[in-house]
């Protein structure tokens, strides 16, 4: 059965490698179920409900990836996404959770509209393949770059912004012993692959994991109640140690702060505005405003072409893309990330999109929507494990990430750099990525400069009608918004 679904052998895979990178790519993005409800939760959004939506959209959305594109593409909220709704929307512009969530659930049906139209796949088709390999890099630097950051090996610094990370100065027992675990289990994931072992990637999350365990067991690693959590997971626990009544009755108490996000979306009287001298409007009059548009639009166009990018970039990692660039049976990838999105906005989660790293799953030889099946059913299972899931800390994930952004980075030679029409977008679109924190931002630097440079030194017709309508659209965005 599993190979009339999936066409293993004409991949040239088996389940066991499947298998292996669906729970590659999971490891590799569980945080989600750990930040998101974080997130949200600043909007007032209670967070076991937040935690129950999450895995629930990435579970539904990633096998509608599976079944309807049959790629190793996992689905989950999307970072980003989620701080512009807690932090922008529900903050600075005083809007309810509801409403927002409203405004990610038109998106997703825009979306959803789209996908059944070649507007999409135009949109993909007509990036020039020099764009799509900086994509591929670009998002290479800027999961590195977000693995460096969240192991605490990058810090803030006032005059270069960012720099290493002092080990004479941070806390031993904290920040320094975090940063120290993630650059052994980093040179241990690279020494693993190096050799050849195809789960090189799961192991190295796993065994930096195991290091922080010892580390914590033995008064290396001391968690505290700020940031440092400890990597030993913790049960619910009742007077005489572990409690199986304490844990599913914690189980049950998360399911029921689910009941308070599902449908909040269609709720009228929710959907409030409060202005900054306290006005408050409500219901329909506040749906059909240009409010609703303008922050729809933002959700949408981000989520657009992250979600592009993300699929230039996974995909020409895992060599889907065909001669021309293009990614066959892309329009079941699109129409899957837009049910998600919806779906996702109806159980109470911000945008559901394409996650970046899918690719490392892909690393570890995931060529099919087995590959999502598995991580899918992860996703489900993480409502009942949640405790044990929410254990990895971020350290662990982040040798695989470097390791995929390495993986990544092989993209660029395929880029002729000799040709300045080709080369110089492609480097902006690189850089812009991780200097600017958005894919996004990158896509549409390389976009712009692409058409531009072209056009002024006589080589229009190099550029697509549809790269030029995107050039237009992505310079009024920047001068509007």
């Amino acid at each position: 059965m599993l190979e009339r679904l999936f066409r293993l052998r004409d991949n040239k895979t088996t389940v066991r490698t499947e298998v292996v990178a669906g729970l590659t790519t999971f490891m590799t993005m569980a945080y989600i179920l750990a930040v998101n409800p974080y997130f949200l939760g600043f909007a007032g959004m209670p967070r076991g409900g937040v935690l129950v939506a999450t895995a629930l959209a990435a579970f539904i959305g990633t096998l509608f990836m599976a079944f309807f594109a049959n790629y190793p593409f996992v689905l989950a909220a999307g970072m980003g996404l989620n701080a512009y709704f807690a932090f922008t929307v529900c903050g600075d512009m005083g809007y309810s959770w509801p409403f927002a969530l409203l405004a990610v659930f038109v998106e997703g049906l825009v979306f959803l509209a789209l996908s059944v139209t070649p507007v999409r796949e135009a949109i993909f088709n007509a990036i020039p393949f020099s764009l799509k390999k900086a994509v591929a890099a670009g998002i290479g630097l800027f999961i590195t770059l977000i693995a460096l950051k969240s192991a605490g090996i990058l810090v803030p610094d006032q005059a270069t912004y960012i720099k290493l990370v002092s080990f004479h100065d941070a806390p031993i027992h904290t920040a320094g012993i975090v940063a120290i675990l993630a650059l052994v289990g980093t040179v241990l994931t690279a020494v693993l692959y190096t050799l050849k072992f195809k789960a090189a990637i799961l192991l190295g999350i796993l065994g930096t994991w195991l290091l922080g365990i010892l580390a914590e067991v033995t008064g290396l690693y001391t968690p505290d109640a700020t940031a440092f959590y400890s990597t030993i997971p913790h049960f619910a626990t009742g007077p005489d140690g572990f409690s199986f009544v304490a844990y599913f009755k914690a189980v049950k108490d998360t399911l029921l702060e689910f009941g308070q996000t599902f449908g909040a979306v269609f709720d009228p009287s929710a959907w409030t505005l409060t202005a900054k001298d306290g006005a408050v409007t409500t219901g329909w009059n506040l749906a059909l405003s240009l409010n609703f548009f303008v922050v729809m639009f933002a959700f949408f166009f981000v989520d657009l072409f992250d979600t592009l990018g993300t699929l230039i970039g996974v995909s020409l990692k895992g060599g889907f893309l065909d001669k021309q660039g293009r990614l066959p049976r892309i329009s079941g990838a699109l129409y899957a990330d837009s049910v998600a999105t919806a779906v996702g906005a109806v159980f109470g989660t911000s945008t559901t999109t394409t996650f970046v790293e899918s690719s490392a799953g892909v690393a570890a030889g995931g060529k099919t929507g087995l590959t999502a099946v598995t991580a899918a059913v992860m996703f489900l299972l993480s409502i009942i494990l949640a405790p044990l899931f929410l254990a990895i800390p971020g350290f662990a994930t982040t040798p695989a990430l470097v390791v995929v952004g390495f993986l990544m980075m092989g993209s660029v030679a395929g880029i002729d750099f000799n040709e300045p029409g080709e080369g110089l977008p492609a480097f902006l679109a690189i850089v812009a990525m991780p200097f600017f924190y958005s894919i996004s931002d990158g896509i549409m630097f390389g976009v712009i400069s692409y058409t531009l440079v072209n056009l002024c030194t006589g080589k229009a017709r190099r550029v697509s009608p549809v790269m030029y309508v995107l050039t237009v659209l992505f310079i009024a965005k920047y001068a509007l918004m």
